[in-house]
């Protein structure tokens, strides 16, 4: 059963790499034209929601990776910091949703949406670093020695 959730956990992070590439995607945002602008709003909307179950898969299997008796005793700080960073990333990408939302009815409007494309390059940068932190806390643990 081990094996089985260590692949369903790195299947998690490969599924949120999304949020690796998002700011990258976001700043090409204002060179587009409006119909093309509400494509990509539209695709960042399933894409994020793709990162989403992807965050609950890893919350899932890490859970029983870390209350498996196989692995190393895990700090509480450790253990503390994890969840703190994922319950961020679950609530900055799911509030980057509705300026996502937003972005791709202005376009099919033709308003501008520049505001809303503001927010989402900012709110995509934050959960970009904060994942890079969780990449970097999973690499190097902290466990009791």
């Amino acid at each position: 059963m081990l094996k089985v959730m260590l692949f369903l956990h790195i299947v998690g992070a490969v599924g949120m790499g999304i949020y690796a590439i998002m700011p990258f995607v976001v700043g090409k945002f204002k060179q587009l034209s409006g119909t093309a602008q509400e494509g990509l709003a539209s695709g960042l909307v399933a894409a994020g929601r793709f990162g989403q179950y992807s965050l609950v898969l890893q919350l899932l299997t890490g859970g029983y990776l870390i209350s498996n008796s196989e692995m190393p005793d895990y700090t509480v700080a450790w253990m503390v910091t994890v969840i703190v960073l994922f319950v961020a990333t679950g609530a900055l990408t799911g509030i980057v949703q509705a300026p996502l939302k937003r972005i791709a009815a202005d376009a099919a409007k033709g308003q501008n949406a520049s505001s809303s494309i503001s927010r989402v390059q900012t709110l995509s940068v934050i959960t970009f670093i904060i994942f890079i932190v969780i990449i970097w806390i999973m690499q190097d643990p902290w466990t009791k020695v």
